[in-house]
């Protein structure tokens, strides 16, 4: 069901070599790129009578407005079945609990006596939150974008979700009852490149939406592509693809806890990857076993789960030790990585590059997914290798002040027209000197 790549008995490659060497989802977001570009330059010269018509082509609903009714907001939030609200309130007291930990102050740092710089962090004015409704719901996205946005101080906040046919083109009521939860009642049902296109140009009318500054929140390739499209003129937090877990363990795991959880991520979509990264063969046969029932025993096992496990992008990889074990997961880095080991804390403490790690066997990737308090809106495609996942931070920008004292200025203007000498541009020196009456003082 899951492939091998046997990585012992030589000394591993570095850098790319390695990465070459490891499993992964093709993704093609310049291909899509190319598909998307006519319908966002739509959606910017008709606005809201594009989506509708995108709506009904892609979604198979047939509307009169994209804006949801704030009735409808509270309806769904009425209607919500209790345990599902009550895990959702969890869910978002946990996220507010680690996501306000995060949120910085301004700093001021004296330079020289009368010379200081201030670093203030002002939060972006406007974002649009999108929150994917193809194969699955993910109320939780809705949290998880929601939050950390919230508590940086945005003021204001929209949020878009395909359109669904079972529920009279409205997005899916989960979703509506997430967004009344957190007090959003801004939602548009819109989905895909379309919605991209209507947070970056903004439709007109009494229910049009107005640009925003930024989007963020995880879709298929069409919101990636959208995305990269629409890099310059409004900030991302990432192109997302298709999720992927990675777990490093020993002998000393579990293997019916490292099947189910190689299976939560590969019924996400056919694409996910689900890696295991182990020293011990024993362990690969055991998961191997393990995941036969397990996989019998779920849903979506023939449109999700045996196509993502069977996929190029999902593979064992059989190593000599943990420590190359911590190479090849470091190499990989993914969005996901479980660390099940001896010492596992210990060993999670040496991992350079991940979207997010879970330690241990009581952490796992589905506790990041809803409650853990972390933020699952994470990096893929190896992108945690230069790249962090969604937080207060993603929605703050960081502003310099510069206050200077005419005696703090004097004190530095000879190295300022040295080095703007140095790099002709003699305007920036003249623009200190001109100060002190053309002359350098120091000089």
């Amino acid at each position: 069901m899951i492939s091998r790549i046997d990585l012992r008995g030589e000394a591993l490659p570095e850098g790319g070599a390695l990465r070459d060497l490891l499993p992964r989802a093709e993704f093609d977001v310049e291909a899509a790129l190319e598909k998307v570009r006519p319908l966002c330059e739509d959606v910017r010269h008709r606005g809201t009578a594009a989506l509708i018509e995108y709506a009904e082509r892609f979604d198979g609903v047939t509307l009169e407005r994209i804006r949801v009714p704030v009735a409808a907001l509270h309806a769904a939030l009425e209607e919500l079945d209790p345990a599902v609200r009550a895990a959702l309130e969890e869910s978002i007291r946990r996220a507010e609990l680690v996501h306000r930990a995060q949120r910085r102050g301004s700093h001021t740092t004296q330079v020289v006596p009368g010379g200081t710089v201030t670093e203030k962090w002002v939060p972006v004015g406007r974002v649009g939150l999108y929150a994917p409704g193809g194969r699955s719901v993910y109320p939780s996205s809705v949290v998880m974008n929601v939050v950390p946005a919230q508590v940086a101080g945005v003021e204001s906040i929209a949020l878009a979700s395909p359109a669904q046919r079972e529920f009279g083109g409205l997005p899916h009521p989960t979703i509506l009852a997430a967004c009344a939860l957190l007090g959003i009642d801004e939602v548009y049902a819109a989905g895909g490149a379309t919605a991209v296109a209507m947070f970056a140009y903004g439709t007109s009318g009494p229910d049009g939406c107005a640009p925003v500054n930024m989007v963020t929140g995880p879709g298929n390739v069409w919101v990636a592509a959208a995305k990269r499209y629409f890099t310059g003129r409004i900030g991302i937090d990432a192109e997302a693809g298709p999720t992927e877990i990675a777990i490093l363990a020993d002998a000393t795991a579990d293997p019916v806890h490292v099947a189910a959880d190689l299976i939560s991520q590969a019924e996400h979509d056919p694409l996910a990857a689900a890696v295991l990264v182990t020293d011990s063969v024993e362990l690969a046969d055991a998961v191997d076993k393990e995941l036969v029932p397990q996989v019998a025993a779920t849903r979506h096992i023939e449109d999700r789960v045996v196509p993502a496990l069977s996929g190029r992008q999902s593979a064992v990889v059989l190593v000599d030790s943990v420590e190359d074990g911590l190479r090849v997961v470091d190499a990989y880095g993914a969005e996901h990585l479980e660390i099940q080991t001896a010492r596992a804390a210990e060993v999670a403490g040496q991992v350079r590059n991940a979207g997010a790690i879970f330690v241990g066997p009581y952490s796992p990737v589905s506790l990041g997914d809803y409650c853990a308090g972390s933020n699952h809106v994470l990096p893929t495609g190896g992108c945690a290798c230069h790249s962090s996942g969604l937080s207060v931070q993603s929605f703050l920008r960081g502003i310099h002040i510069v206050d200077y004292s005419e005696h703090a200025l004097a004190e530095v203007a000879h190295h300022v027209v040295t080095l703007a000498e140095a790099e002709d541009l003699p305007a920036h020196g003249a623009a200190v000197t001109s100060r002190f009456g053309w002359q350098v003082p120091g000089k």
